[in-house]
C-alpha cells in the first residue's frame, strides 16, 4: 500500500498509526492561516519543541513552486519577531521569485544526520510579504535589516498545518504530532523501521 502525504494528513489510513490524543478546537469549521503566536497558543508542544529546533539548526529548508509548477527546495535561516516567523530571501534569489508569484510553501528543519534523534518541524503555509518596517527590521540580528526592499525581500510565515516528528532511536519509535486548524491537534505513535 503506498500512502501519499494526503493520506496520512486525513488519517484514511489510521490503522498504521497508534493514536493517543486527538483535541478538534470547537470552531473547525472553515480553514485559516495564523501567525506564529496563534500557533504556540493552538499548539504550544509543536511550537515550542519547533522553535528550539530552527534556533538550534539556524538554517531550515523552504520549499516553493517554480513557474512550471515543480518544486524548488532552498535554505533559508528563520528568524521569531513579535509573533512572527519571518524568513528573508535576497531579491533577486529564484525562491523570492518563487515566493512573490505563488506563495504557498513548506519549511521543513534542517536535518544533518539519519539516527540524530532531532525533532523534525515542518510547516505548511504562504509567505507574506512584510511590508512594516516594525516589523521588518525588530530584529537586528537578522542578515536584512538594513537593506531596501528591492535588495531583500522579508516575509512572514501564515501557518496553514504545522507537524512535529519526535524520534526515539534508542526504542525505534517516532511520534508525530499534527495540527491543522480543521482537525485541531493530534498525536500518534509508530514503530520504524
Amino acid at each position: 500500500m503506498v500512502l501519499t502525504d494526503s493520506d496520512q494528513w486525513a488519517g484514511t489510513h489510521t490503522h498504521m498509526w497508534m493514536c493517543t490524543h486527538v483535541h478538534v478546537p470547537a470552531d473547525a469549521t472553515e480553514s485559516r492561516a495564523m501567525n506564529w503566536a496563534e500557533l504556540e497558543a493552538a499548539a504550544p508542544e509543536i511550537a515550542h519543541r519547533g522553535r528550539e529546533r530552527l534556533a538550534s539548526a539556524r538554517v531550515a529548508l523552504l520549499g516553493t513552486l517554480r513557474s512550471d509548477g515543480s518544486p524548488r527546495i532552498s535554505p533559508i535561516e528563520p528568524y521569531f519577531v513579535d509573533g512572527h516567523l519571518l524568513l528573508g530571501a535576497m531579491a533577486w534569489s529564484a525562491k523570492a521569485r518563487d515566493l512573490l508569484r505563488d506563495p504557498r510553501c513548506v519549511l521543513h528543519s534542517a536535518v544533518s544526520e539519519p539516527d540524530a534523534g532531532v525533532d523534525e518541524l515542518k510547516l505548511y503555509g504562504a509567505a507574506v510579504e512584510v511590508r512594516d518596517p516594525a516589523v521588518r527590521d525588530a530584529l537586528d540580528t537578522a542578515w536584512w535589516v538594513g537593506r531596501p526592499a528591492e535588495a531583500a525581500r522579508v516575509f512572514s510565515l501564515d501557518i496553514e498545518r504545522a507537524a512535529l516528528i519526535s524520534w526515539d532511536v534508542e526504542n525505534e519509535t517516532m511520534t508525530l504530532r499534527r495540527w491543522s486548524p480543521e482537525l485541531g491537534l493530534r498525536e500518534s505513535t509508530h514503530r520504524y523501521p
